[in-house]
């Protein structure tokens, strides 16, 4: 039995496409981030 393969889980479009959203938020909050950081540590006189 292990060595049969087991086929992939179906997924319907909406939900991948709803994971897809999720991610790409998420992505564009860290970059957000990041960038807000990188721009304090420019701004700040000490660095």
């Amino acid at each position: 039995m292990a060595d049969t393969p087991t086929p992939p889980p179906a997924q319907s479009q909406p939900r991948t496409d709803e994971e897809r959203k999720a991610r790409l938020a998420a992505n564009l909050r860290a970059n957000l981030k990041r960038r807000k950081a990188q721009a304090r540590a420019m701004d700040d006189p000490r660095a």
